[in-house]
């Protein structure tokens, strides 16, 4: 049945759109922080469908809030007034830490980035761009346009001019030997000398970690060192929190918190994690820039009935239970474990993140190149024991990609770790 419906999927979709494993996998149901395939088999998910869902498969407090809403209304657009719409914008403008914000909902990150975006270079009237090395932003054109990951962007055209900076991996790059203070210094230093060959950008956009980039993330106040050099430019502040916000990295609500002692950025994204499998991006800005359009405009999609149903009732429970701090607790103890299983493998060169939002760096042994062969094996190997990961990173995809659903308890952690200890000795 899988196979029929491999050779089903190969004739109407495109070939570009990647698929998992040598045999793809076909997930007809889940569970908690479990999913199960075609053929019946159970598997523990360390990737919630790339780090959307955030609290738990078939959560029943999400269920029961899409289906009552499913009962009522599904959608009606923007053109009508919106109570669950407006009820989660005030929520998330309350946790966003942004002055007067504003909420404007997508249907994804990519369109939120693109949103985000538009806004800045309207507010700024200027069509540069900062954007880090390594970045992911999406695949419309103008977020493929700034993504600094030379195999998720297609394309050199853009219709923006983009500028790219130093700072957003640690062990890697001219830098990488310096300690955090002197790294920091050197990556001011780089952006300083960057804007005094250039007219003012619009604005910065920046992962606080780096997600398809491999869960990379510079030290904690770089951003906070960027923005007292761009404020005095007037350039605004982007964070792009698709995948680091809601608490996901545990010591904070939103990524940029570790950046945070010039106060929050001038915009955030967000997307995936807020709607737990349901299709919600957002952006979150001050009143100012997010009023700043001189055209009307409308979603006909975004802010849809359902998905703020979902995303109401995803928030509450997240907050209620006090997920943020699981992250912290259980995501510290699977970082130990996996740090203790990597000593052991000459395969590891790095395991990084905060949280439950952790990267496992491979390369060929005794060197610091790249080896995406060993990733995609060690995938498969993973799959095999019961355990669905992820894999990113820079010029090669060699980081394994650790995001559980923030519920994860201790006992689901040490059975994943020791899967996934199997799957590199494997090497």
């Amino acid at each position: 049945m899988t196979h029929d419906l491999l050779g089903r999927h190969r004739a109407v979709l495109p070939d570009w759109l990647a698929l998992y494993y040598e045999d793809p996998l076909e997930i007809t149901h889940g569970e908690g922080r479990h999913v199960w395939d075609a053929a019946g088999n159970r598997y523990l998910d360390f990737f919630g469908g790339i780090l959307t869902t955030m609290t738990a498969h078939a959560l029943p407090e999400v269920t029961k809030a899409v289906a009552e809403q499913a009962g009522r209304l599904l959608h009606s657009s923007t053109l009508y007034l919106n109570r669950p719409m407006v009820e989660l914008a005030e929520r998330i403008a309350k946790v966003s830490g942004i002055p007067d914000a504003r909420v404007f909902f997508t249907t994804s990150g990519t369109e939120a980035n693109d949103t985000a975006l538009l806004l800045a270079t309207a507010y700024r009237r200027g069509d540069t761009v900062l954007a880090m090395r390594n970045s992911y932003h999406g695949r419309s054109f103008a977020t493929v346009g700034i993504t600094g990951n030379r195999g998720w962007s297609p394309t050199s055209l853009s219709p923006l001019q983009t500028l790219y900076v130093h700072g957003g991996v640690r062990t890697r790059g001219p830098y990488a030997h310096l300690a955090d203070r002197e790294f920091i210094a050197a990556c001011v230093g780089d952006l300083t000398d960057l804007l005094g060959h250039t007219r003012p950008p619009a604005a910065l956009i920046a992962e606080p970690v780096q997600g398809v980039g491999g869960f990379t993330s510079p030290p904690d106040g770089l951003y906070a060192a960027f923005r007292e050099v761009l404020r005095e430019r007037g350039i605004l502040w982007i964070s792009d929190e698709v995948q680091t916000g809601w608490g996901r990295t545990g010591d904070h609500f939103w990524g940029w918190q570790a950046h945070g002692r010039s106060g929050p950025p001038d915009l955030v994204t967000f997307a995936k994690g807020i709607g737990n499998g349901m299709s919600i991006g957002g952006v979150i800005a001050r009143a100012e820039i997010m009023n700043c359009l001189d055209a009307g405009s409308i979603s006909t999609f975004g802010g849809t009935q359902i998905t703020m149903a979902a995303g109401l009732a995803n928030l509450g429970y997240l907050l209620e239970h006090d997920l943020q701090g699981n992250a912290r607790r259980v995501g510290g103890l699977l970082i130990e474990r996996l740090r203790a299983v990597a000593a052991r493998v000459p395969h590891v060169r790095e395991v990084r993140g905060r949280g439950l939002m952790i990267g496992v760096e491979l390369t060929r042994p005794g060197t610091d190149e790249a080896d995406p062969r060993a990733a995609s094996a060690v995938l498969e190997e993973a799959r095999a024991g019961g355990l669905l990961i992820g894999k990113g990173g820079g010029h090669d995809t060699s980081a394994l990609r650790i995001a559980p659903p923030l519920t994860l308890t201790v006992a689901e952690a040490e059975e994943g770790a020791a899967i996934l200890e199997r799957a590199l000795s494997s090497l």
